[in-house]
């Protein structure tokens, strides 16, 4: 309530009009309680001295206690108050309202005292024999050449107070009519004043809402009037910059908001001014917590923080190539200083070359490692040709056997080829597959139990554990046999002779896939969905740490791999077909202890508890 300005002119306008009222009612009360005291004094003193007179004659220094008992009654009832008449000596003579002869000796009275030595005395004060506020006045009879004694009149003080309280309250309610009518004046006056006022905050909120074309007519001619006319041209000003500002504005944001490129605009302290969406994709960070904060503090690197001092420092360009982690992550940071009127800023574009890096490195590695599965055959060839050619087919159990070399060396040519087309289709999508609802046992157990040969020659136990209870899986059977027997066969292959082997398959929840296993879901699989994962652990070699996040790359395989033969294709095509079903592979190892591979496959009822 006190935000209003109507408020604030009114209530203080009241506080001091009531007040000032109550101040006014309490010093007239005062004044006029006074007055009845002085009256009630002087009529006191009157009475009194007139007893004083009337009684000199009738006081001796030798007179009994109790001897004007009737007289004081008398004058009490002649003018309306008590009266008690004192011997010089202090003794109670005569008492109009109490036992006199049961009375204190009343020598020490202050009112006594005073009128002994200045012939007249009065008090207000509580009084012992009657309990209550009472005022005294007292006149020394024969005062001053001969004082007899003393006669004392009072009136209990509540008889005046009675009467102030009915004046008081007459008073009051004329104060309080006044008082309501400065209020109510108050309030019209604040009223009149903040009318404009609150008009223009209104006008002034539909501004703040975007509404520029509300202008607000003067209605006076006061300061308020004048503040009126100065914010309506404010207001067309402001349109019209506004306009031309947004035109401009929306052209940038279009620009920044389309931009495959990071942009950072910071000020001269470093704290960030503008973020488009690239930026804060790649920052991993949004709008709103990245506004205001400092550079630092949003990036969160130190090769860019330092190339962002550089060029603070040295007021220059500075570009530069940054590894973000070990991930792949690749950028080109670019920082420029600029100045803009007064103001100090640097502009930081950030480029992502990961796609482009990985892609150089992915096109590098497929022509190293082809060149290599390549030449080892093709060597072999040549050498089984020469020999030939030198005289061996003039030996025919020789040539046989050089031939049925050839021939296994074209085989694996063959293969790899085959394998390469296969992979071709897979990835461009040639390859149609036919998913429908599929047992799990027909996923995991036919290539098992085939590979289960190959395991005993090898002296490898290879267990299968397949719980009764696992849902259907949308599934291509034979695809998925086909990623089966290549995790069970590599490992066997990578299990040393009394090792172990063992193949499972459980049901799991979506969220539960690490999230760099996971491909971009299938529209028939999007969102939270339960899945089924089928792990392959064996106890063999392990796979280096270096080498664990490319192991599903075309023809990359390990140091150890490489002496065991292979196209270095089949985890490729393993994954590919995985992600074709809408799932996911990865796998884990410790060198030394084994490997774990693993893939999901989404299942048919979607419904999970936990």
């Amino acid at each position: 309530m006190l935000r209003s300005i109507r408020w604030r002119i009114a209530i203080p306008y009241v506080i001091l009009t009531i007040v000032a009222t109550l101040g006014l009612v309490a010093m007239v009360s005062n004044q006029l309680r006074a007055a009845q005291l002085a009256s009630m004094e002087s009529q006191l003193a009157a009475e009194a001295k007139l007893l004083a007179d009337r009684l000199s004659v009738d006081l001796a220094p030798n007179a009994e206690t109790g001897a004007l008992d009737e007289e004081a009654r008398r004058w009490a009832e002649l003018v309306g108050a008590r009266v008690t008449i004192i011997g010089r000596d202090g003794r109670v003579l005569g008492e109009s309202h109490e036992d006199s002869a049961a009375m204190d000796n009343h020598l020490g009275r202050p009112e006594v005292q005073e009128a002994l030595r200045q012939g007249s005395g009065t008090r207000v004060r509580r009084s012992n024999t009657l309990n209550q506020e009472t005022m005294y006045v007292a006149v020394a009879a024969g005062y001053p050449q001969d004082v007899l004694g003393v006669v004392r009149v009072s009136l209990p003080v509540s008889l005046l107070e009675a009467n102030v309280a009915r004046l008081r309250q007459a008073i009051l309610a004329s104060a309080l009519v006044i008082a309501l009518a400065a209020i109510v004046l108050g309030l019209l006056i604040a009223e009149r004043i903040a009318r404009p006022i609150r008009r223009l905050t209104e006008v002034a909120g539909d501004m703040a809402a975007g509404d520029f074309s509300v202008r607000l007519a003067p209605t006076t001619g006061d300061e308020v009037g004048q503040l009126t006319n100065a914010f309506n041209k404010m207001a067309a000003e402001l349109q019209d910059k506004l306009g031309t500002l947004a035109g401009e504005r929306g052209r940038l944001a279009t620009i920044l908001s389309n931009m495959a490129d990071g942009v950072l605009i910071t000020d001269g302290a470093g704290q960030v001014q503008l973020i488009n969406p690239a930026a804060t994709r790649l920052l991993d960070t949004d709008e709103g917590k990245a506004l205001g904060r400092t550079f630092a503090g949003v990036v969160r690197h130190h090769q860019i923080i330092e190339l962002w001092q550089q060029c603070r420092a040295r007021q220059e360009s500075q570009v530069s190539a940054v590894e973000i982690d070990r991930r792949g992550i690749f950028w080109q940071v670019i920082i420029a200083p600029f100045r803009e009127a007064e103001t100090e800023g640097y502009l930081v574009i950030i480029q992502d070359l990961s796609r482009i890096r990985r892609l150089e490195t992915v096109r590098r590695d497929f022509i190293s490692n082809i060149s290599h599965e390549l030449r080892t055959p093709l060597a072999s060839l040549k050498a089984l040709v020469d020999t030939l050619r030198d005289g061996a087919l003039d030996d025919p159990p020789a040539a046989e056997h050089f031939l049925d070399s050839m021939e296994t060396e074209v085989d694996s040519l063959a293969q790899m080829v085959q394998e390469l087309l296969e992979l071709s289709r897979i990835e461009s999508g040639q390859v149609s597959l036919r998913l429908e609802p599929t047992t799990v046992a027909e996923v995991v157990a036919p290539p098992t139990q085939r590979l289960q040969l190959q395991a005993d020659r090898s002296q490898v136990t290879l267990t299968l554990q397949l719980p009764g209870d696992l849902p259907v899986v949308w599934a291509d059977s034979d695809r998925l046999q086909q990623v089966v027997t290549n995790l069970v066969h590599n490992a066997i292959k990578f299990t040393s002779p009394g090792g172990q082997v063992d193949v499972r398959a459980y049901l799991a929840r979506d969220d539960m896939v690490p999230a760099a296993a996971r491909p971009e879901p299938l529209p028939r699989f999007t969102g939270r969905w339960p899945v089924v994962v089928v792990e392959v652990a064996d106890t063999g070699v392990g796979i280096p740490e270096k080498d664990l996040p490319r192991i599903f790359e075309r023809f990359y395989k390990a140091d150890r791999a490489r002496s065991r033969g292979g196209t270095g294709l089949g985890l490729s095509i393993a994954r590919h077909l995985v992600q074709s079903h809408g799932g996911a592979i990865w796998a884990e190892s410790i060198e030394g202890q084994g490997s774990t591979f693993y893939f999901s496959i989404p299942v048919v009822n979607q419904t999970f508890t936990n």
